[in-house]
């Protein structure tokens, strides 16, 4: 059974092996999808597709604790995401840039 999988890469950009996770992609034939984001299929058969691709990565790929792979994917009829290798950041680069309407203010 062949499975489609989005993958978003943050890797290290002074220790991060790009050649390592580009050379994967390369070979799954993965389409470019923005930066840092990739879509492939991957036959699965009976097997777990965050597994398969955790061990894919991991077989390939030289990875620091830096470094952060989250894959999304149809799972049934719920649409999952992961991270297979790191972390969610607490404060996301976008934080601050809405303003909030806080009403008003008595003193």
């Amino acid at each position: 059974m062949e499975k489609a999988v989005w993958l978003s890469y943050d890797l290290d950009l002074i220790s991060g092996d790009y050649e390592g996770l580009f050379t994967l992609l390369d070979r799954l034939n993965a389409k470019e999808c923005g930066t840092n984001l990739a879509f492939f299929k991957i036959d699965v058969n009976n097997e777990d597709v965050e597994e398969k691709v955790k061990k894919l990565i991991s077989d390939n790929v030289k990875l620091t604790e830096k470094d952060r792979i989250y894959i999304i994917y149809k799972k049934g009829n719920k649409v999952k995401g992961k991270f297979l290798f790191g972390k969610r950041k607490v404060n996301p680069p976008w934080k601050g840039y809405a303003t909030v309407d806080v009403g008003e203010e008595e003193g």
